[in-house]
């Protein structure tokens, strides 16, 4: 009896995962960063694919992040000594991403609970990884919240409470700000189907951000043949330098 009651659960499972299911599409899944690259606004849209009518009780929100390309941070705390300040405490936050943005179709605390939240890693402090400060280092916590009191300030991180429309609890769209100063690589799209702040689907797609052109080729160079790369940049501001005097000399004579 046992048995029959636990394989009854497990083909109910598969049954309960798929009642919503997201359907994606973005306006761009890919970014080309170019000399007059001012930042890019990415449209993300879609809907929910059911097998059955809309379920009962809370209604359907939708949560969207972007993140950029993680990488390691190392950060330092300044104390003012003696009239100067100087570097103290220092602590590498293991894993940052390079930029982040949640929109979310209501309050951030109403689309998802801590336990999901946690089990997902939505929020920007739990998209930040650090687990390995010193044990010296008094408020290591302070760290983590500098890198986001700064990347905030920079634009770079946001939470963007309701800014996804959705329309009949089936349609869904929103629209998320790229700042000029991307980092280059691959960066992920996550989108949370949730009722009464738990995950009921979800949906990962990926963003190519990637310089062209002049950019491409200069990018290359600096880190290919860093060499060449030092000289050419020390003849163009020779150049530069030389052919402003030029000009500054002729208008004086003129």
């Amino acid at each position: 009896m046992l048995r029959l009651i636990i394989a009854l659960c497990l083909l109910c499972l598969p049954v309960q995962a798929a009642e919503e299911q997201v359907v994606l599409g973005l306006s761009q899944d890919r970014v080309s960063i170019t000399a007059n690259f001012d930042g890019s606004d990415i449209l993300v849209f879609g809907a929910v694919k059911r097998e059955a009518p809309i379920p009962q009780g809370p209604p359907l929100e939708v949560i969207v992040a972007v993140a950029g390309p993680s990488e390691p941070v190392t950060v330092r705390r300044k104390e003012k000594k003696f009239g100067i300040w100087v570097n103290t405490d220092s602590l590498v936050v293991d894993l940052a991403p390079s930029f982040y943005a949640v929109a979310t179709s209501a309050p951030f605390h109403e689309v998802l609970t801590n336990v999901e939240d946690l089990r997902h890693k939505v929020s920007i402090e739990r998209a930040i990884r650090s687990v390995g400060a010193d044990m010296s280092i008094q408020g290591a916590q302070d760290f983590t919240a500098a890198v986001i009191r700064i990347r905030e300030h920079e634009g770079l991180y946001s939470i963007r409470e309701n800014t996804v429309a959705v329309d009949e609890q089936t349609l869904f769209r929103t629209s998320i700000k790229m700042p000029s100063d991307l980092t280059e690589g691959n960066y992920s799209a996550r989108i949370f189907l949730t009722r009464g702040g738990n995950v009921v689907s979800s949906f990962e797609t990926a963003i190519n951000v990637r310089k062209v052109g002049l950019e491409r080729f200069l990018y290359n160079m600096s880190r290919e043949q860093p060499i060449w790369y030092g000289l050419m940049s020390l003849a163009i501001a020779i150049a530069a330098g030389w052919g402003a005097s030029t000009a500054f000399r002729l208008l004086r004579e003129n």
